[in-house]
């Protein structure tokens, strides 16, 4: 399908009918039965196997969850290659992933499964399939670097996002979103095209080989690592190359095996049998008179104007002007006034997109005045937006930095980068990108997130608070993973023992390869003093 702006969809009589759409990836099954119905129905039967048979006789026809034209059904099996490399992605996974600690394994296993699903494509991946794919295996990596555990679970789970949509390479809104939500539906699609290529593997006597392979891999691996915890020459000799021998080694890894190659299999099946589900986009509905939609736009902008103003007025001047009108200090002023601009900067994400859909651009009136409001409205917002940044950090300077403070300030950045994107976009009216744009700049200010290290940040920031004022929370600071080991370091004694001791007592002493994270490297060469 050419590209559509996700604002502005194609009408259902647009979209090319289900029989004239060319199969994708073999032999629809349901056009099939649909063929042997119509016969069947001259006859004045019912065909067998059709979705409208039943014991009676009596056609009681099963809507399909989609249509041919989303998501047509195949007759073919899985590749030889698609089975080689799920069953390695899976060995992979149950080789490096640990159950305890998250580290390099989590970027090896991810960037197992991403390749096997992408490079045994028939045709090669798209770029915005790549960018994806290049994000999913960025943010997979933030756990051999970071060892802030709501950091990596963010992190990892962006890359799940990304790696969907990796596979599935929606354009508009609707697409990206059911494509988000496709490995739901896709495992039934992932057996039975598993099956068929199993099949075919025996035949030709692949399967026998594969299961040698597989069962000789489990069988070094487990036995392997049982003779390393039983012989300490043995385990010199081997290092840290297997995973350590624990209570049920070898039940834990068939698991991840499983997991991993299951994992692996549906996004294969998805890179494969992409579903089409852009062509679901809403219709465009009836545009509304410029008179109906530039009216409270343009008051709405006023309100922005008129708040903007206020807050220059209010840099200028300082606290001595809130002291003045508000009655607050300046902190008590920033502290009020950051989540309801939040508030304001989603809801104005709302408006803008309502406006988007109901405006009417048949003349050149009305794509300028459009341009014109949300080009305006979309600066003011940004003004806004800095306007709430700048009130958390005077809130966190008066207060402190905390995690949920860090992040937040984030969320706001990237809803900042939302409306400069949505400007953007407004110069042609027309913007197919902007959905994937939106996604991708996501995952990319998490990305920036994970850059600056925030509990090292947050820990940074204290301290120098601590230096300004005398005041810090060192039962907060003991809280923070090992990423704030170097600036807690820079603390005073009995404080920096008292913040940094329970972080260095929650490390592990050691840690195999695949295990293996940059940020608890460093800490273990802190060294532990006396809280007093």
């Amino acid at each position: 399908m050419p590209e559509q702006d996700p604002t502005d969809p194609p009408s259902p009589s647009d979209a090319p009918d289900a029989d004239s759409a060319p199969p994708r990836g073999g032999t629809t099954a349901r056009g099939v039965l649909a063929e042997a119905a119509a016969a069947a129905r001259k006859a004045g039967t019912t065909a067998p196997g059709s979705a409208g048979g039943s014991p009676w006789g009596q056609p009681q026809p099963v809507p399909p969850l989609w249509a041919d034209r989303v998501w047509p059904l195949t007759t073919d099996g899985a590749p030889r290659r698609v089975l080689i490399a799920a069953a390695g992605a899976g060995v992979v996974g149950a080789t490096t992933l640990a159950t305890d600690q998250l580290g390099l394994g989590a970027l090896l296993a991810t960037t197992a499964v991403t390749l096997a699903a992408l490079a045994t494509r028939p045709s090669p991946p798209k770029p915005r399939q790549l960018l994806f794919a290049a994000l999913t295996v960025a943010l997979a990596g933030v756990a051999a670097v970071r060892a802030a555990d709501w950091l990596v679970g963010l992190c990892l789970l962006a890359a799940l996002g990304t790696g969907i949509l990796a596979v599935t390479a929606g354009r508009t809104w609707t697409g990206l979103l059911l494509g988000l939500l496709s490995p739901l539906t896709a495992p039934i699609r992932t057996a039975t095209w598993t099956a068929r290529g199993s099949a075919r593997f025996k035949r030709h006597g692949f399967g026998r080989a594969l299961a040698i392979g597989a069962i000789s891999a489990a069988l070094l691996v487990v036995f392997g690592a049982l003779f390393a915890g039983a012989d300490p020459v043995f385990a010199g000799l081997v290092g840290d190359l297997l995973p350590r021998p624990e209570p049920g080694p070898g039940v834990g890894r068939v698991i991840l095996f499983t997991l991993v190659t299951g994992v692996t299999l549906v996004a294969a099946t998805l890179a494969h049998q992409a579903p089409d589900f852009d062509a679901l986009a809403p219709a465009k509905r009836r545009t509304r008179p410029r008179l109906e939609w530039a009216v409270p736009l343009t008051a709405l902008n006023l309100l922005f104007a008129c708040f903007v103003g206020v807050q220059l007025v209010v840099l200028a001047d300082g606290d001595r002007y809130v002291r003045r009108t508000a009655g607050l200090t300046y902190a008590d002023y920033a502290r009020q006034g950051f989540w309801q601009l939040l508030a304001v900067t989603v809801l104005t994400l709302l408006v803008v997109a309502v406006v988007i859909r109901v405006a009417a651009r048949e003349t050149g009136g009305d794509r300028t005045a459009l341009r014109a409001l949300l080009g305006l409205l979309c600066l003011l917002a940004v003004l806004v937006v800095a306007s709430a940044l700048r009130r958390m950090w005077l809130y966190e300077d008066a207060y402190g930095f905390t995690r949920l403070r860090v992040l937040v300030q984030a969320v706001e950045l990237w809803l900042g980068v939302v409306f400069a994107l949505i400007a953007a976009a407004g110069v042609r009216i027309e913007a197919p990108w902007l959905p994937r744009a939106v996604l991708a700049t996501g995952a990319l200010t998490l990305l920036a997130l994970a850059a600056i290290n925030p509990d090292g940040f947050i820990a940074d920031r204290n301290i120098a608070r601590y230096q300004d004022s005398g005041r810090i929370d060192v039962e907060y600071l003991s809280g923070l993973s090992a990423d704030a080991v170097p600036a807690l370091e820079r603390l005073p004694e009995p404080l920096r023992a008292c913040a940094l001791d329970p972080v260095l007592y929650r490390l592990p002493p050691e840690e195999a390869w695949y295990s293996a994270n940059l940020a608890r490297s460093r800490a273990r060469e802190a060294t532990i003093g006396t809280c007093d």
